[in-house]
This record gives structure tokens, C-alpha cells and sequence, in this order.
């Protein structure tokens, strides 16, 4: 069994379930992962089946009681995620829909299927195909057993709640010092979707006064009882603006992924670095054992948290080493010890400072 020195901060290469095996118990605070979700995607060999249930008991043997894990699924396939987690143990407590607009349609043409087998009736089904184009992903949130009262194993453990405050939606134009933001939602969406809803939306102002009462009038208490004279300064914003001001949006840049990274599934470095600040304690340690090109490690670093990252490809190993070994948390500890092997497990070096993976 290894010491808490010797994964902290480590990107491991091997089956996720071989290297969780040497970690010890209960001493992770949350998980961000993006599990294979079992469609082949581009014929690749790690996407052929969703994790089954021995990879969710593993990884609730290692994080502590109440904490947090955000797994991704796939439309067609995250029933049978979700199912795999509840029975390895975890409660599931929530879905989150992930919104994009850069979704690209797969679907078979029938009619021009039809016309390689039989001219005649292809024109029959011209406009017929066999598959939408994919605009969401649902996220799996989770949580460990506690035994007993939240508050107890808050202070016992550091886990069982969720970071709302400091993931809170600010607006930009809010009239009022009191607001705190906008509660967080189980819908996320990215730059473009945001912006494609505001010119559906078209911007509006909210209250700029108290609401008294949030039985009456157009909302019928759709959005909840407010207070009833007007005494919460929190029930008003008097801010403008399209609709996507009432969600998180996750803005990426062009330059993110890093150089040479061909991974065909990176997820946007602000949606996992939102995702971690929500589940994980301060200076806690996040795992994802699927982690791919490393975005969760390099999400962790941004938001001062200690990470653990495994992935079975090799290749994948080297891109999420190539992203990071420039981070500034990396290499200022390079410089305070450039003899450390602090920043990740290694057999070999790679450039200036002590990096690489550890083979399981």
C-alpha cells in the first residue's frame, strides 16, 4: 500500500483498477473523471464499454466517507454508468447536464443507403437519417455513504458538501452589493450555447426592488417562495441580460489543449476546473482515473488542489505530462527542489524537472 507522499500529485500509467489498488483507504476528498463511454469512438480500443461496477467500489474504498464524485456519460450509455456506480455503493445525488452547440451530427443517410441496393424508392426517404446531433452530456454526481450526521462528518472528514458559495454565477451587471450570485444549477453551458440563447432570449432586467411574494403573479411560485415583505435583500438583482446569465458558461480558449495533444475527447480546462472547486475541499486531492490528455491535472494545479491521474494509454500519459511540466505550481517547486520528484511519478525524466509515470 502506498503512502499519501507517493500518489499526491502522481500520473500513473496502467488499469485504473491495478494502480487504485495500491492507494489506501479513504484518502481521497473528491473524483472528476471522464470514464470511457462504451460507443467505439473512432474505433478506439479504451472506449469499447462503459467502467463496470468493480471500478466504482475501488474508487469508493479510496475516497473518504461524504465525498464527491463527477463522472461524465455518454447519451446512449450513461444509463448504464449511473447503474454501475448506485450499485457499487455510491448515492447518487444529482445530474448535471453539460450543454454545448460544437456537437457534430453521426447519422447514416438513408436514402442514399437505399439507392446503393435499389434506385426506385430512395427518393421515398430522402431527409430520413439515423441519429441527432449530440448537444449535451450528463454528469454523474455522487457521493459517498456518510454515517451519520453531515455536520459530523464534515468536521471528521472534510467531506459531505458541495463548494456553493464560491460557485456561485456572478452577473456582471447586478445593481445590487448584496447578492451573493446566482445559486449554482445542475445545467452548464459552453460559450457558444450561452450566446445562442441570449439572442433567443433577448436581454431582459430583473427585479430592481424586493419581491414580495413568490406564490402570486406569473410565476406561482415557480422559482420559489420569496420573501413575503420584501425583506431579503437576496430575492432581486436588478441585473440585464440573456438568459445564460442564470447559468454557469464554460469559456475555452484555443490554446488549451497544449501542443501535440490528439486526444479526441478534451473537455474544456474552465468546466473541469469549475467541477473540482465545486466537490473538493480546500487544498484536498482530486483523482481521475480516466484522466486522458490531463485536463483534471492541470484543472487541480489551477485551482491549488493536489491531484491523482491515471490512464492505461501511454500516449495519453506523455500529452498530460507535456501540459503540465510548464505549469507554474510545477515548476516553482522545481526550483525549491530540483532534485524532488514532487510534481509526477517517474521512471525516466523528462525536460528540466523530475517528471514522468509510474508503471503498474
Amino acid at each position: 500500500m502506498k503512502k499519501m507522499e507517493e500518489i499526491a500529485n502522481h500520473i500513473f500509467c496502467g488499469d485504473c483498477l491495478d494502480v487504485m489498488a495500491e492507494f489506501p483507504d479513504n484518502s481521497i476528498d473528491s473524483i472528476v473523471t471522464d470514464p470511457p463511454y462504451g460507443l467505439s469512438f473512432m474505433s478506439k480500443s479504451w472506449d469499447r464499454g462503459v467502467p463496470g461496477i468493480p471500478f466504482w467500489e475501488e474508487a469508493l474504498r479510496v475516497v473518504k466517507p461524504g465525498a464527491h464524485m463527477l463522472a461524465f456519460g455518454g447519451t446512449r450509455t450513461h444509463h448504464r454508468l449511473m447503474t454501475a456506480i448506485e450499485d457499487a455503493g455510491w448515492e447518487i445525488r444529482d445530474c448535471i447536464m453539460w450543454i454545448y452547440g460544437s456537437g457534430r451530427p453521426k447519422s447514416l443517410d438513408i436514402s442514399k443507403a437505399i439507392k446503393k441496393i435499389e434506385i426506385e424508392n430512395a427518393e421515398e426517404w430522402d431527409g430520413w437519417g439515423t441519429g441527432l446531433k449530440p448537444a449535451y452530456e450528463p454528469i454523474i454526481l455522487a457521493r459517498k455513504p456518510v454515517g451519520g450526521p453531515i455536520a459530523e462528518n464534515v468536521l471528521i472528514w472534510g467531506c459531505g458538501g458541495i463548494n456553493l458559495d464560491i460557485c456561485r454565477v456572478e452577473s456582471e451587471s447586478s445593481t445590487n452589493p448584496a447578492t451573493l450570485g446566482r445559486w449554482p444549477a445542475n445545467i452548464i453551458l459552453d460559450e457558444d450555447t450561452g450566446k445562442l440563447l441570449d439572442l433567443q432570449s433577448g436581454d431582459d432586467c430583473g427585479n430592481k426592488a424586493p419581491v414580495k411574494s413568490g406564490t402570486s403573479g406569473k410565476s406561482k411560485g415557480i422559482y420559489g417562495n420569496f420573501a413575503q415583505k420584501g425583506c431579503n435583500p437576496q430575492t432581486f438583482r436588478g441585473d440585464t441580460g440573456g438568459a445564460s446569465r442564470f447559468f454557469y458558461c464554460a469559456k475555452a480558449s484555443c490554446s488549451e489543449r497544449g501542443e501535440d495533444n490528439d486526444h479526441p475527447t478534451v473537455k474544456p480546462l474552465a468546466l473541469i476546473r469549475y467541477l473540482i472547486k465545486l466537490i473538493t475541499p480546500p487544498k484536498g486531492i482530486t483523482m481521475d482515473m480516466f484522466a486522458g490528455s490531463g485536463t483534471a491535472a492541470e484543472a487541480a494545479l489551477d485551482e491549488g488542489v493536489t491531484f491523482v491521474c491515471i490512464d492505461i494509454e501511454q500516449h495519453h500519459v506523455d500529452i498530460a505530462q507535456n501540459r503540465i511540466k510548464d505549469h507554474k505550481f510545477i515548476k516553482s517547486i522545481s526550483k525549491v527542489n530540483s532534485d524532488s520528484e514532487v510534481s509526477i511519478s517517474t521512471v525516466k525524466c523528462i525536460s528540466e524537472i523530475q517528471t514522468g509515470i509510474m508503471d503498474f
